[in-house]
This record gives structure tokens, sequence and C-alpha cells, in this order.
């Protein structure tokens, strides 16, 4: 009988890449099965999924190739960890700061911010608009198009969940929020806020991060 899909051997990777988009090989690669933490999937169905230590729950992979990739790299300082939405981890940030490397994650969580009675969307909503860039999307029958996406940045602090405040530091980081221009046929606006401990000095910073 073939194996279950619970048995399947996954593979987590990260790709070193220039600036100019060269690849130069992988830093880091992380192997393992879903079994191994089927007791915590199963705890999520009734505890708050950030209430589970991070070591318990199958993202620590993320956090353990970082840990890898810096010290493979050597040099800490000139690193940029990127990810999409699943890299979002409060976690991954800390470890980031610990190991004195920087990161860029494309959020899935509207964080809480500054004194803790607000949130990262309320604060980046009075925001005024630092500029306007064109990016190209694609829609879902892969469709090329060019949208205009304004763009706001601030440097905040930005607090861990509820759940791990005993645990985890306040950061300063900086939110990159780029809105799309009108409304687009056959797809949904673009909306990305991105969070990185890297200085946004103004907007082809901003640029820089953005593409």
């Amino acid at each position: 009988m073939p194996p279950s899909p619970s048995a399947a051997c996954l593979m987590h990777s990260s790709l070193v890449l220039t600036p100019q988009g060269v690849p130069l090989g992988l830093a880091a690669v992380k192997f393992w099965t879903r079994e191994k933490f089927k007791g915590t999937n199963a705890l999520k169905r009734t505890v708050n999924p950030t209430r589970i230590p991070i070591e318990q729950k199958e993202s620590v992979r993320w956090l353990e190739n970082l840990t890898q990739s810096t010290e493979l790299l050597g040099d800490p300082s000139r690193c940029v960890h990127i990810g999409d939405r699943e890299a979002d981890i409060y976690e991954l940030f800390c470890t980031a700061r610990q190991a004195e490397t920087q990161v860029l994650v494309r959020t899935c969580v509207d964080r809480l911010a500054e004194d803790g009675d607000t949130t990262i969307s309320r604060v980046m909503s009075h925001m005024p608009i630092l500029g306007v860039h064109e990016v190209e999307v694609r829609d879902a029958r892969g469709r090329a198009a060019t949208a205009e996406v304004e763009l706001r940045v601030r440097r905040m602090t930005v607090r861990p969940p509820i759940g791990k405040q005993d645990r985890d530091p306040a950061l300063s980081l900086t939110v990159i929020h780029a809105q799309e221009r009108g409304t687009p046929e056959g797809r949904e606006p673009i909306r990305w806020d991105l969070l990185t401990d890297q200085a946004v000095a103004g907007l082809p910073d901003a640029v820089e991060q953005l593409d």
C-alpha cells in the first residue's frame, strides 16, 4: 500500500540569490514528516495556534533554515532572508535579530502595533502616500498586466501575539504597504504588507524591497 500523506517526506529549502536574481545554490535544506507533528496539528483544533510553542510546530523549519543559512554564509549583515505569507512568523523576526541578520516577509497577520491598542493596518491607513510604483501581475489564467500601487512606509513597534508576550519582545520593524489603484478585472486588487527590519529611507528603498 502507498504511504499515508502524513508519512510523506517533505522538504523546505533556502535558495541563495544575488540582488540581481542570480541563483548561487542552497544554503539550507530541512526534511521532515508530518507524523512527527501529528499531535500538534490535532491540538490546533482546540487551542489557539499562537499559544503552541514554535518548537512543536512544522513552521519551526523557517527558524532552523534561517539560522543554518546565516551560519553557512558567514556574513549576517549582508543577508536578507525573504519569505512570502507562510513565513509571517513572529519568532522568525526574533531569530533574525538574535542572529544579527535581516528579513523581508509579506504578511498574512494584522499584528498588534505601537502601544498594543492598535494594529499595523490601522496605523498604515493614516500614513500619506510616499509614491506610486508599477508592478507586473498575473490573473488566474496567467495573463500578465501592469498594476499601479501606492506605497506607504512607516517604522513602528510591532508586538508579539497576546499568548506569547511573556516570551517574545516587541520589535521595531518597517512596514511597507502597497495598495493597487482602481479595480482590476479578473482578480483581486493588490494589497501587500511587507515587514522588514531594514531601514527604508524613501521611495527608492521601498521600491527595492517591493521588487
